[in-house]
């Protein structure tokens, strides 16, 4: 792998960073890349990126030049997202000839991660690809992960959110020096201890002498939020009286109100859905644990998992799955526990253990925030990923053509 030095001052870079997934869109990776590339440099980092409502506004005073497109997948063609590709690439190669640009960087594999080598061959200019680890695991048809593969090989550099990324990127083929591990990020100064929240508990009726279980994403069955409210009745019944809050919208909302009602703990199971940017960080304050026990489905795995360091940030342990690349997110022991997802006895007694030890809870709370503000604040990963760019450019020299550098 690569090893990075500091990076020195140079002028603001000229990068091309193609995603579909971009602030205000809702996710880890959208924020990943609105954080760090408004920390990388300003106007000379072009972000080409879907339409999205909220997008005007959010674009107007942001440090980098935002392009918009359409992108919707079409049902009858194939693949659905064909139309993606041409208006990315067409777009693209427009970008690339105003504004010479001295790399490529795409947020997915694919459709970004094609596009992108495309218009990185035709201008000799080095490819950096992100690799989620979900992608590599779940993405199964013939063609769709011959695709995948054959542009994770051909890239300048890959850029994995941890360890099992990097690993399942090896077992594709990627080579070694051709992959760097940056882990994902956290805003510190929104994330922190410290902030108001009693009008959060009184919201949920949630009592002084009562717990709080508080998770948030996307609710799909791989999050292991029905694992959560099957722990309910266990801890109730070993004299911890808890209550769940649950921030997210997905398709496994009716399964989680069915489930909470036929085990009878409807009335503790808050389904929040989306909450206010603001109001994040005070939920996160407002609980006493993080759970996140995710599992493996059918490959489809958590590769990081950025809500484990938000929670960290504002001091509080978590609880995750001991699948996928949590491990990065998450130390066992440390900052929380580890547990068999699969298993809703393992992930009662995880809970149990830190509800029921207040010195545990503290300790591993600190521990987590130490971990969030000394290896994961934005500005930290900026840093890193610069310094990606710059041993980029050191390491091929060949893709500098001053032909391009005049258009």
């Amino acid at each position: 792998m690569h090893a990075f030095s500091e990076p020195s001052v140079i002028p603001a870079p000229r990068i091309l960073v193609i995603t579909e997934l971009f602030l205000p869109t809702k996710g880890g990776t959208a924020v990943w890349f609105d954080e760090v590339y408004r920390r990388i440099g300003g106007k000379s980092i072009h972000i080409l990126t879907a339409d999205v409502p909220g997008s005007l506004e959010h674009d107007r005073n942001h440090p980098n030049s935002v392009h918009r497109l359409s992108l919707t997948r079409t049902p009858w063609l194939r693949p659905e997202s064909l139309a993606m590709y041409a208006k990315l690439l067409g777009k693209g190669l427009i970008l690339a000839v105003k504004h010479g640009f001295e790399q490529i960087h795409t947020g997915r594999v694919l459709p970004e991660g094609l596009v992108g080598l495309v218009i990185a061959r035709l201008f000799r200019r080095p490819l950096v690809i992100y690799a989620h680890g979900e992608e590599i695991t779940s993405w199964r048809q013939p063609g769709k992960f011959q695709a995948m593969a054959f542009t994770f090989r051909h890239a300048d550099l890959v850029i994995a959110n941890s360890e099992f990324t990097r690993d399942k990127l090896l077992e594709l083929g990627v080579k070694a020096d051709k992959i760097a591990i940056i882990y994902p990020g956290v805003d510190t100064e929104r994330f922190k201890p410290g902030l108001p929240c009693d009008d959060l508990k009184r919201q949920i009726g949630l009592k002084p002498d009562q717990k709080l279980i508080l998770s948030v994403g996307r609710l799909s069955r791989r999050k292991g939020f029905d694992m959560v409210i099957r722990s309910l009745p266990q801890l109730l019944s070993n004299g911890i009286d808890a209550q769940y809050a649950l921030i997210g919208i997905g398709e496994d909302r009716d399964y989680l109100k069915t489930l909470a009602q036929d085990l009878g703990v409807a009335n503790r199971v808050h389904m929040l859905g989306h909450v206010a940017p603001e109001d994040l960080p005070r939920w996160y304050n407002a609980c006493d644990v993080f759970a996140m026990p995710n599992r493996d489905i059918a490959g489809d795995t958590e590769g990081f998992g950025m809500v484990y360091i938000e929670a960290g940030a504002c001091g509080k342990p978590a609880i995750a799955g001991q699948t996928g690349g949590t491990g990065a997110a998450v130390e066992h022991g440390l900052t929380g526990l580890r547990v068999n997802g699969d298993n809703p006895d393992d992930v009662f007694s995880g809970i149990k253990e830190i509800l029921d030890n207040p010195s545990v809870q503290e300790k591993m709370g600190s521990a987590a925030l130490k971990k969030a503000v000394g290896n994961h604040d934005w500005a930290e990963v900026a840093k890193r990923t610069t310094a990606c760019c710059q041993t980029l450019f050191a390491n091929a020299p060949q893709h500098r053509t001053p032909e391009i550098d005049r258009l």
